[in-house]
């Protein structure tokens, strides 16, 4: 794969650096931007993680295994606990950020990251100087004037509660009913009549204030 080809396939993933076409190979493209030791690619890995992990097409093995050399592989590992750090400064809550920690068996390098980007103090990472403001504007600046696609992305700071509440209260289509009419999406007859037979109660008793207060209080109690 050649950096113009690179270049292409990484607009697709989040790291729009020039014009591209649709394409997707996830697993070498991540292994290309660890080898190209470029520091422009290395700041924008979270965006791309971050993307590659939303459509469910990252397998951490695969691109370890695509990269033969133990100094690719451990930058690799860097940069992954590096954009999970960066994940945790800007307080955007992944439910698949533990797993991924875990496979890269990382706590202590997860730590140190932590600190320098906290602290806004530029660290080196195999050569190359990394600045936490620069990663933080980086990624800011691939998702400014997308809030609504950061939104998805992350599903507020409390992903994995939002996601497990929802399907606590309601089964798959009654949730994709309340994600629909919470979009503002257009929805068919039959939809209508299902939402307003089986959602709305649910979501009605869901407004009920006394009945939050009393559910915050049991949760503390």
């Amino acid at each position: 794969m050649d950096e113009k080809e690179l270049y292409k396939k990484l607009t697709t993933l989040g790291l729009p650096l020039f014009e591209a076409q649709d394409t997707q190979d996830v697993g070498a493209v991540l292994c290309q931007m660890v080898k190209s030791a470029d520091l422009r690619l290395w700041e924008g890995f979270a965006v791309v993680l971050a993307t590659v992990n939303q459509n469910k097409s990252f397998d951490y093995s695969a691109v370890n295994n695509c990269l033969k050399g133990s100094k690719d592989k451990e930058n690799f590992r860097f940069l992954v606990v590096l954009s999970l750090a960066l994940y945790e400064v800007l307080d955007l809550r992944f439910s698949w950020a533990q797993g991924l920690k875990k496979l890269a068996n990382s706590e202590k390098e997860f730590n140190v990251f932590l600190d320098k980007l906290k602290k806004g103090v530029t660290f080196d990472l195999n050569g190359k100087s990394m600045s936490p403001d620069r990663l933080k504007n980086v990624f800011a600046n691939y998702f400014q004037g997308q809030q609504e696609q950061l939104h998805n992305l992350s599903r507020s700071k409390d992903d994995f509660g939002l996601e497990y509440g929802l399907s606590q209260l309601f089964s798959s289509k009654q949730k994709e009913l309340f994600l629909k009419k919470f979009r503002g999406e257009a929805l068919t007859k039959t939809e209508k009549e299902y939402y307003s037979r089986c959602v709305k109660k649910k979501v009605l008793a869901l407004a009920n204030s006394e009945l939050h207060k009393m559910a915050q209080q049991l949760m503390g109690a």
